[in-house]
């Protein structure tokens, strides 16, 4: 029996593939593994049933015999240590793939999530035409940096490898916010992610989702 993980039974990213999930589904689909799929509403993932799998009642989880997880981080780093094709196999270059895991988690991702929480949800309050360029500086200064590290290459530690899978899940919250075209190494770098034909079928996957459920 395959794997089952949660996913929103209707996204409020309206099928654009920003969604936690979609992590997850990549990852099964670059290791070429078969996973299965159980979508909950907003309501159910504060029931005790969802909170036993996810404390904090989100998604998504991960099941798998009597594995349990939570985290889209911590979902991806197992399909990748269980399955070829997303981490090296030489010691080094495997822990730093790893390190980019967290890197992209840790240090990339809030700032991004803030600003596009403050765009999305803070317009109206009498703070927000001063907070914004803050919130902008902070993305700009995360960048700046991973554009420098780039430099010119693919990928972010030669071949790419689960490290490349997290960056660039968390560099698409961007998409629409016009930051990345200052970057235009960090936004080819997001498309050829984009381009990759394990990403398609997870973006298609989680898409078709959004599709079935705007039209019931």
């Amino acid at each position: 029996m395959p794997p089952i993980i949660t996913a929103f039974e209707s996204s409020p990213d309206r099928g654009k593939g920003q969604a936690r999930d979609m992590r997850v589904r990549w990852a099964f689909e670059e290791a070429g593994q078969p996973y299965d799929v159980r979508l909950v509403s907003f309501a159910a993932m504060k029931q005790p049933a969802h909170l036993a799998l996810h404390p904090f009642g989100q998604i998504p989880t991960y099941e798998d015999g009597d594995l349990t997880l939570f985290e889209s981080g911590a979902i991806v780093l197992h399909i990748a240590e269980r399955h070829d094709g997303l981490l090296p196999k030489d010691a080094n270059a495997r822990a730093r793939a790893i390190a980019w895991m967290f890197a992209a988690l840790s240090t990339v991702e809030p700032p991004i999530v803030e600003l596009t929480m403050a765009m999305l949800f803070e317009r109206d309050r009498s703070w927000h035409a001063e907070r914004l360029p803050m919130l902008q500086d902070r993305v700009h200064t995360r960048l700046g940096e991973l554009s420098r590290h780039l430099s010119g290459a693919d990928w972010l530690d030669g071949a790419f490898n689960a490290g490349d899978l997290m960056m660039v899940t968390v560099l698409r919250r961007l998409n629409t916010s016009g930051l990345l075209d200052e970057y235009p190494d960090i936004a080819a770098y997001v498309a050829r992610g984009e381009a990759r034909p394990a990403f398609r079928r997870a973006f298609d996957a989680q898409l078709a989702v959004f599709k079935a459920a705007s039209q019931s």
